[in-house]
């Protein structure tokens, strides 16, 4: 086979160099012989999958995300592409900014949407605000608190963590006993624990935080848009996000706000952050966060990402914070209700401490967990989920937020569950 690839190619040489005249002709077969054979000697064949259209089921995601798209946020995202650095990119951007404000209730001038997933966010707040060896105040009360706690101590902090089983929450006098004896220049908690289903109280650990001189860094991934949360009132140093829960858009956005407090500890540091993508000196030129008349470029940004992004904050703005809370709150209630009604058991006892846009139910007594999600995701192309971390095989989760957030979407879920445990097999123990 070399050979006859060979005396292909040399073939072709000798044609091109045929159509040329003199010197020229001669000094040209070599090179294009050359060029044939380097273009000729692909020898990894394109993969039958890349050959075929691309297929995507249509599934009803009610698990804790991503939960599924309005058509008018994918169309916003599907809108021809511009360049990153364009003006008119840096309007939109200006926009994401304003809408951020809006939905972290804050004034925070250093407000952008990380380039990533709510990990990215996480890890921004983190690397900038902490320096190796200073210490780091974690609740733990679910996987996202031990996230933070690794991300932090992989970059060399001093980690100490307040641990509650899932679905417990720390009280304020148990965190400020856990403040004065540390020190730590940051403390992190989840507002919406999204494995237990819990909304965890805020009020009053913020003035806790500047009595002894912390900082508080709280995960809204699950909850903005669902809960109530207020950075500036409830004094959150830094507060973040993600764009595929309630928000609604594509995952690949983290909104992340800083105030001031949070500003003067991460730009007066012994040394750089350990991520350059995720260096706030470079960010906030980027987002014109920083005063600069020019802005630098940085890295790429997902502009697809933002334009629906910017659309899926849009969509909040025009229906208001409180009826997207009050909202939430209703057809969690209903999904309850009917779940109550099925015969099982709320995780989260206290309705004040559920998590309204993701629900958690006791495994029921006798079923396999993943053989009823299974049943359920076969026969009803509907997505729920069991536990995540610390809750994997004690509870399941039924996600309904933002778009999902509808009472026929509640009716569909409990259909769905009570086929689950009428059709699938249950010990007898």
């Amino acid at each position: 086979m070399q050979r006859a690839l060979f005396s292909r190619s040399a073939l072709l040489a000798q044609q091109a160099a045929a159509a040329l005249d003199g010197p020229l002709a001669a000094r040209s077969a070599p090179l294009l012989l050359r060029l044939d054979r380097s273009m000729s000697s692909v020898s990894i064949p394109p993969p039958a999958c890349m050959l075929r259209p691309l297929e995507v089921p249509l599934r009803y995601l009610f698990g804790p995300g991503p939960s599924n798209v309005p058509p008018r946020i994918l169309a916003a995202q599907g809108r021809p592409i511009i360049g990153h650095l364009h003006p008119e990119m840096y309007e939109i951007m200006n926009d994401i900014k304003r809408g951020i404000q809006y939905i972290f209730q804050t004034e925070n001038n250093m407000t952008i949407a990380m380039s990533g997933s709510g990990h990215a966010a996480m890890e921004c707040a983190v690397f900038n605000t902490v320096e190796p060896g200073e210490s780091v105040l974690v609740g733990v009360n679910g996987i996202w608190g031990e996230r933070v706690a690794e991300i932090a101590e992989r970059m060399g902090a001093n980690v100490h963590r307040m641990v509650k089983a899932p679905g417990g929450y720390f009280s304020n006098k148990e965190i400020e006993q856990a403040v004065e004896k540390h020190k730590p220049v940051l403390f992190f908690l989840t507002h919406g624990e999204s494995s237990a289903g819990l909304c965890h109280p805020v009020d009053g650990i913020g003035d806790i935080c500047r009595k002894h001189n912390c900082l508080f860094l709280v995960d809204t991934v699950a909850s903005l848009g669902a809960a109530p949360i207020f950075m500036d009132k409830q004094n959150i140093d830094i507060l973040y996000t993600g764009s595929q829960k309630a928000l609604n858009a594509p995952p690949g956005t983290a909104p992340i706000s800083f105030n001031d407090r949070a500003c003067h500890k991460m730009f007066n540091r012994k040394t750089k952050p350990v991520s350059y993508l995720f260096d706030m000196t470079c960010l906030s030129n980027y987002w014109g966060c920083d005063g600069q008349p020019a802005r630098l470029y940085h890295h790429t940004g997902p502009v697809s990402g933002l334009f629906a992004l910017r659309e899926s904050l849009a969509i909040v703005a025009e229906k208001g914070l409180e009826e997207s809370w009050k909202k939430h709150k209703e057809v969690a209630a209903y999904l309850y209700r009917g779940l109550e009604d099925l015969g099982l058991k709320l995780f989260i006892p206290d309705m004040d401490l559920r998590l309204p846009s993701v629900t958690t139910i006791a495994i029921p007594e006798g079923y396999n967990w993943r053989e009823l999600l299974a049943y359920i995701m076969k026969h009803h192309q509907m997505e729920m989920t069991g536990g995540l971390g610390p809750s994997m095989g004690m509870v399941m989760r039924i996600g309904l937020m933002g778009y999902n957030c509808e009472k026929t979407n509640a009716d569909m879920a409990l259909h769905a569950l009570a086929d689950a445990l009428k059709n699938c097999r249950k010990s007898k123990a």
